[in-house]
């Protein structure tokens, strides 16, 4: 008979390694960090392994770290292998396998790097890292390059770099403090980021990365919450994957953000054997709004080191898609996306529902099938005139496919192209 229940975890009590802790200790941030589970043996004590488990996990962290927050921990159900808690947080043989597509750093986000630590790839927007710190290693982990490596913070020097980088860049209008985890630092040391931020004229917008929501929601204190709202407009960003992630604790969390004004998006990664299930995943959109938290994308696995037993077919992604459509609010359906190899970006993929088009009409479907026909207007301007609505012509948009759309270029093509190496060193007229 399983002691877990949905939505639950076990008291800490009921765990022989942490019969002693009192209630003040399990709700101190600072000792669920100072007493992550990080060995085979200390994973012992919470969960029963075979021999044949601990021998895997033995032969991971050759390669990988393992660490998990005593409360999440807590959340794995002792007699499921494949509790999607565990799955998540406990490493497996799996991991130590090369894949076809399994480099370092996937989404090119050291080569889009202008300074150590920041990304720049979108325009307007910039990954700023905060820490390299996270209070878990999850095991499907993209950044496993950079998550962990020294566990701590930059230096102030570092800091600096990062900051005048974006106050030298006016272009830059919103930044992502991410790490490793933007909330595993000090109070003192988000606010210094926050105010010298915020003091940039440019800067519009700032969100925080964080899965402590989900794995360390003792972090998320009053007094956190105080320091955020004093800078707002602020954003946090989340990563709950599964409904049983949705604890009272963890609700409780998001409430005391929500509560201080911090709008609160999540981003779910889609995991093979967690929540590649249509009905687990709207049973999680829906307990998300209900925790007042906006589900926001729902990523495609990425092709990372050592994650590729959890990437599912992009198809399992637009079926899920597909499901939610029309089955569930607009606001609970994530926005489905492949964060794209060599520094491609996001990539919205989903479900097609143009199934035809003219210059006078298009061809529709909805969620039941239903086919319908949308009749365009007429033309409101031509290429090359000012645009009606805002009296401009779009040039600070004008480039990729909007340079195309602008009239700009004729035509985009690859800077690899093999023909094009042809025109270079052959006559035009052959």
């Amino acid at each position: 008979m399983r002691t877990q229940v949905e939505g639950g975890r076990r008291s800490h009590r009921e765990v022989a390694r942490w019969a002693d802790v009192t209630d003040a200790e399990w709700n101190d941030w600072r000792w669920q960090v100072a007493n992550r589970i990080t060995t085979v043996e200390q994973l012992a004590e919470v969960i029963p392994l075979s021999d044949a488990e601990i021998g895997d996990i033995r032969e991971c962290l050759k390669t990988f770290r393992m660490a998990v927050t005593p409360y999440y921990a807590s959340l794995i159900d002792p007699h499921d292998p494949g509790c999607p808690i565990r799955l998540q947080s406990v490493p497996s043989r799996a991991e130590a396998t090369r894949g076809q597509d399994d480099p370092v750093d996937p989404l090119y986000e050291e080569t889009d790097s202008p300074v150590p630590g920041i990304t720049h790839r979108y325009p307007d927007r910039v990954l700023f890292i905060v820490t390299d710190q996270c209070s878990m290693y999850c095991r499907h982990c993209t950044r496993r390059r950079l998550a962990g490596q020294t566990d701590r913070a930059p230096t102030r020097a570092q800091l600096e770099e990062r900051l005048d980088y974006v106050r030298r860049t006016p272009r830059v209008r919103d930044v992502v403090l991410s790490g490793g985890d933007a909330f595993l630092v000090s109070d003192s040391l988000v606010e210094y980021l926050l105010k010298e931020l915020r003091a940039i004229p440019h800067v519009e917008i700032i969100r925080l990365a964080t899965r402590t929501p989900v794995v360390l929601p003792q972090r998320i204190t009053s007094e956190l919450c105080r320091v955020i709202r004093k800078y707002h407009p602020v954003y946090v960003n989340t990563h709950f994957n599964h409904p049983r992630e949705l604890t009272d604790a963890a609700t409780e969390a998001c409430a005391r953000l929500a509560d201080a004004g911090i709008p609160i998006g999540n981003q779910t990664v889609l995991l093979r054997g967690v929540n590649d299930c249509p009905v687990v995943m709207r049973r999680l959109v829906h307990g998300l709004l209900k925790a007042r938290v906006r589900p926001y994308y729902l990523y495609q696995c990425d092709l990372s080191r050592g994650i590729e037993h959890f990437r599912t077919s992009t198809a399992r992604g637009v079926e899920i898609i597909e499901y939610l459509r029309g089955h569930t609010s607009g606001l609970a359906v994530p926005t489905y996306c492949i964060d794209g190899p060599g520094g491609a970006g996001k990539i919205p993929v989903g479900p097609e529902y143009v199934l035809s088009r003219s210059p006078e009409r298009l061809v529709l479907r909805n969620y039941e099938g239903v086919i319908c026909a949308y009749r365009e207007p007429p033309t409101p301007h031509s290429e090359g005139e000012r645009c009606p609505t805002c009296g401009g012509f779009h040039e600070e948009l004008a480039s990729g496919v909007g340079a195309v759309l602008a009239g700009r270029a004729p035509f985009l093509e690859p800077g690899e192209l093999e023909r094009a190496g042809r025109r270079r060193t052959e006559h035009k007229d052959c």
